[in-house]
């Protein structure tokens, strides 16, 4: 992807805020390091809740970078590039890829929070599976090696395609926003599915200021998860 298309990213949410969120991370995928105040958004549509998901449509934004803040962004400092458990990682998710007969280019990124191992090309769409089951499942496997191999030392691994990975933090902070409200209304603790740190750190840091509940990890990895509770 290169010239304007490069600068714009589309994305759709349950809300207009999930949606420019989505797009916002889309274009930080490609830009890292992006001056976020730069971006413009413009919104094609606002969504509708519809009844009983009768009706129901997504809000969808267009998020543009100006070609200014783009070029300030490729002249920053770039994320260091595979090497060690990145390297590992890239290769062990191109073999899978190559067994489920997806085209894909694979790339890996040692980033500060987590390694990001990206897939492109034109058949990613089998890789991400419905409701994202599969790569979440290529995800969720890769982590169990890496803390077998790796231990304490081990870092996070985030497996991404098509900006899957932004739509899933959307959908994440949804779904705390949710479980909090159910929280506030029973009184009672409930438990999220198993996370990695970042997905957790999601979970965490969405409801940290939300008056009458709090969060805790429980569990040892690989299956550690949220547990919402009332305060």
């Amino acid at each position: 992807m290169n010239g304007i298309a490069d600068l714009t990213a589309e994305a759709t949410g349950e809300t207009v805020g999930e949606a420019k969120w989505a797009a916002l991370r889309e274009l930080e995928r490609r830009h890292p390091g992006l001056d976020k105040a730069a971006v413009q958004f413009e919104v094609v549509t606002e969504g509708k809740r519809g009844i009983l998901g009768v009706g129901y449509e997504p809000a969808r934004v267009v998020a543009h970078l100006p070609s200014a803040a783009a070029e300030a962004a490729a002249a920053a400092e770039p994320a260091t590039e595979e090497g060690g458990q990145a390297a590992e990682a890239r290769a062990l998710v191109a073999q899978i890829v190559g067994t489920l007969g997806v085209d894909a280019d694979v790339v890996a990124r040692d980033e500060p929070a987590a390694i990001v191992v990206t897939c492109s090309g034109p058949d990613v769409g089998l890789l991400i599976g419905r409701h994202g089951q599969t790569i979440d499942a290529v995800q969720y496997l890769l982590n169990v090696i890496a803390y077998r191999a790796y231990g304490d030392e081990k870092r996070d691994v985030v497996v991404d395609a098509a900006g899957y990975r932004a739509r899933r933090q959307a959908t994440l902070e949804s779904l705390a926003e949710r479980v909090a409200d159910r929280v506030l209304e029973s009184g009672e603790p409930e438990e999220l599915e198993p996370m990695t740190a970042v997905e957790r750190k999601v979970v965490h840091l969405r409801l940290k200021d939300v008056a009458g509940v709090g969060t805790t990890s429980e569990g040892t990895e690989p299956n550690r998860y949220v547990v919402v509770v009332p305060e």
